[in-house]
C-alpha cells in the first residue's frame, strides 16, 4: 500500500465549455462567459430550439462511469454505473424509449481546476494530477488508507469528468427554470462518489466533492445564493459537511446510520460562526427503514427547507442504506428511494422552481442499486413505483421505532423545528 503526500505546486486547465447532446439537441454554453449565461439564455449558441426541448423534459441525466478507475474486488468498482444504465435500458427509462421526457446530456467538458478548487485545496488538486505518473507505473496506488481510497492512471481525468457531468446538469436545470417555473430534475450517474472527500484531500472511496463543487458553482456562476443539500447516503457526508460548516448560505442536511463510517455526523454538529444552524446531522439507529424515513422527511427535511428558502436543492443520493447492501445495517427498500425522490422533487417544485439535481454516491449491491435508481427515475418522471416487483417484505424486521422517535425529537429540539 502506498500512502502519498501531494506536492504543493498548482496547475490549471483554464476555462471549459460543454455540449449537451440528444440526437439533434445541441446547446453550447461557455463557462468563461459566466455573466452572459446568468443574464440570458439567449447568450448561448442555441440551435434547433434545443433549450425549449430541454425544458420540455421531466428528467435530464448524465453518465460518467469512470471505467478506468477500478480496483478488483473493491465495492466501489467500475461495474456500478454500467449496472444502473443497463437496468434503465431494460426497464425502458432512457431517452431511447421515453422520447422528449428523458434527455441524456452528452459531450460535456470536465470541471476546471477553478471549479474543483472552489471546494478543495489547490495543492491537493495539482498534487493528485501529478501522482498519476506513479499510478501509471504501479497500476494502482492508495491515496487514503481509511477507505481505502485508491487511484489508477485515469483517476484524475475521470474524476474531473464526473464533476463536470454534475455541473452540466446544473447549467441545464437552471437554463430550463428561466423558461418555465417547473424545471426538469437532473441526475448525475457518476463515480467516483464525492461526499467523503474533504477540502484537503480524498477519503472514503471519494476523490472530489461533486455535490459541494456543484453548490459553489450554482452560487458563483448562476447567482443561486441559497443551496440546500440533502444527503441520504447511509454514511455521513463529512466532506460536504466540512466544506460548508461555517457558511450560512449552504444548508447541509444528512441522515445516516449512527456509528457507521466515518464516525462523524453527530447531533451536535450544527455548524459554526455565521453558519451555526445550517448544518443538520441526524444519526439513525441500525434497522431504521421506510417508516422512519417518511417521518424524517415530513418532520425534519420539509420544515428545514421551508425555513431556509433555497434557490436550488442538490442531493447526495446514496443507495447503500438498502436492506440488501453489504456495507451497512439499515433496511431501506426500493420503495423508500421512490418515496424520497418523489418527495424531494415536489419540495423543489414548491420552493425553488423545480431546480434540483441528484448525484450518485454509494450503493454496492448491484441489483438493489440498479433497481433503486430505476425507481428513482420513475418517481422523477411521475410513473408509478415498481418496487413491489423487487422488494421482499419477508426479509424486513421491526424497525426500532422508539429509538427513531427519540432521535427525531432530539434533532427537532436542537434545531427548533
Amino acid at each position: 500500500m502506498h500512502l502519498l503526500k501531494f506536492p504543493r505546486s498548482p496547475s490549471s486547465f483554464g476555462n471549459a465549455f460543454f455540449l449537451v447532446g440528444h440526437h439533434v439537441l445541441d446547446i453550447r454554453v461557455f463557462r468563461k462567459n459566466q455573466r452572459c449565461f446568468r443574464a440570458s439564455i439567449s447568450c448561448s449558441a442555441v440551435r434547433n430550439g434545443s433549450i425549449e426541448q430541454l425544458s420540455d423534459a421531466r428528467l435530464i441525466y448524465s453518465v460518467a462511469p469512470s471505467m478506468g478507475h477500478n480496483q478488483e474486488s473493491h465495492p466501489e468498482s467500475h461495474f456500478r454505473v454500467p449496472a444502473i444504465v443497463n437496468a434503465l435500458e431494460e426497464m425502458q427509462l432512457t431517452s431511447k424509449f421515453r422520447g422528449p421526457e428523458v434527455i441524456e446530456l452528452q459531450h460535456f467538458e470536465p470541471a476546471s481546476v477553478d471549479d474543483i478548487a472552489s471546494v478543495h485545496a489547490r495543492a491537493y488538486v495539482s498534487g493528485l494530477e501529478k501522482v498519476m505518473d506513479q499510478a501509471v507505473e504501479k497500476g494502482l496506488i492508495f491515496l487514503d488508507g481509511s477507505g481505502p481510497t485508491y487511484a489508477t492512471a485515469t483517476t484524475f481525468q475521470e474524476s474531473i469528468v464526473a464533476a463536470g457531468a454534475g455541473l452540466a446538469l446544473v447549467d441545464s436545470v437552471v437554463a430550463c427554470s428561466k423558461i418555465k417555473g417547473d424545471a426538469p430534475t437532473g441526475f448525475a450517474l457518476i463515480r467516483p462518489p464525492g461526499h467523503h472527500a474533504v477540502p484537503q484531500g480524498p477519503m472514503g472511496f471519494c476523490i472530489f466533492g461533486n455535490v459541494a463543487i456543484a453548490a459553489r458553482y450554482s452560487q458563483r456562476v448562476h447567482g443561486l445564493k441559497r443551496v440546500f443539500i440533502i444527503d441520504f447516503d447511509v454514511h455521513h457526508g463529512n466532506g460536504t459537511n466540512d466544506a460548508f460548516y461555517d457558511d450560512p448560505d449552504v444548508f447541509f442536511l444528512s441522515f445516516h446510520q449512527d456509528g457507521s463510517y466515518p464516525g462523524t455526523g453527530k447531533f451536535d454538529e450544527v455548524g459554526s460562526g455565521d453558519g451555526e444552524g445550517t448544518t443538520l446531522n441526524l444519526p439513525l439507529p441500525g434497522g431504521s427503514g421506510d417508516t422512519a424515513i417518511r417521518t424524517v422527511f415530513d418532520e425534519v427535511i420539509v420544515p428545514c427547507a421551508q425555513r431556509f428558502k433555497p434557490d436550488i436543492i442538490l442531493v447526495s443520493a446514496g443507495y447503500d442504506g438498502h436492506v440488501l447492501d453489504p456495507l451497512a445495517n439499515l433496511q431501506y427498500t426500493t420503495g423508500t428511494y421512490y418515496m424520497l425522490a418523489s418527495s424531494i422533487k415536489q419540495l423543489a417544485k414548491d420552493l425553488c422552481g423545480g431546480r434540483c439535481v441528484f448525484f450518485l454516491e454509494g450503493g454496492y449491491n448491484l441489483k438493489s442499486l440498479s433497481y433503486s435508481v430505476a425507481d428513482t427515475f420513475r418517481a422523477l418522471l411521475g410513473d408509478r413505483s415498481l418496487a413491489s416487483e423487487f422488494d421482499n417484505p419477508n426479509i424486513l424486521y421491526e424497525e426500532p421505532s422508539t429509538k427513531v422517535k427519540q432521535a427525531i425529537q432530539k434533532i427537532k429540539h436542537i434545531h427548533s423545528l
